[in-house]
């Protein structure tokens, strides 16, 4: 009888070892195939946050209304899901700002455009996810001596300008007849003390969807 007892002592002492063994084992084992897959362990509840949203880049319908007088379409680039869009807007043109087919007046046509730029995106432009990178600051003046015709000067090295300010810039210049050159170009150039020369660009697909492109995109006018 001792002996059974003995035995049967030792075999649950036995049984309960490979149980403990066993255990241990299948949690080594849950644990590498956890860790195989690239899922962390957590006992702590993880908020992720809500989940992202989709702007939908698409630009709200501008429409001239009846009244005042001088109402006009007016097309500028906004910033939206990391391109450089454009967006209708309706603007009052004063006499002789000269924003229409032929700007009569370049200089007051390019700060009617840069005005635009600057300008907080209507609640219908933010909601489709519309922004603008343009310095409120920035400011432009016309030609130094020297310079070709066309160019306009900034306040702001071409340097210091955000990426996508300059292709908004660029872009919503060269839409206007008048502001960009006969071959559709835009002149730009720093300020005076800068002692930049003027650039020459174009609102190429590069500068509207790669930040990084402005760096290259202008050409230096000889």
């Amino acid at each position: 009888m001792t002996t059974l007892t003995s035995f049967l002592r030792t075999g649950a002492r036995s049984a309960r070892a490979r149980t403990i063994r066993g255990a241990a084992l299948l949690a080594a084992l849950v644990t590498v195939t956890t860790c195989g897959c690239g899922i962390r362990t957590t006992t702590v509840p993880v908020d992720a946050g809500p989940a992202p949203t989709r702007v939908s880049c698409a630009a709200p319908k501008a429409t001239v209304p009846t009244a005042p007088p001088g109402a006009t379409l007016l097309k500028v680039y906004l910033v939206c899901s990391a391109l450089a869009a454009q967006v209708t807007r309706t603007v009052i043109v004063p006499d002789g700002a000269g924003v229409g087919p032929a700007p009569t007046d370049r200089l007051a046509a390019a700060h009617e455009l840069l005005g635009q730029l600057q300008r907080r995106p209507s609640a219908a432009e933010a909601e489709a996810g519309f922004a603008t990178e343009v310095p409120g600051n920035l400011d432009i003046t016309g030609p130094l001596p020297g310079d070709p015709k066309e160019a306009l000067r900034l306040s702001l090295s071409l340097d210091e300008l955000p990426s996508f300010a300059l292709a908004q810039l660029v872009c919503t210049f060269e839409a206007v007849p008048g502001v960009s050159t006969s071959d559709h170009a835009v002149l730009l150039g720093g300020p005076p003390e800068d002692h930049q020369r003027v650039k020459r660009y174009t609102c190429t697909s590069a500068l509207r969807t790669r930040p990084e492109a402005a760096d290259t995109a202008g050409t230096a006018v000889k």
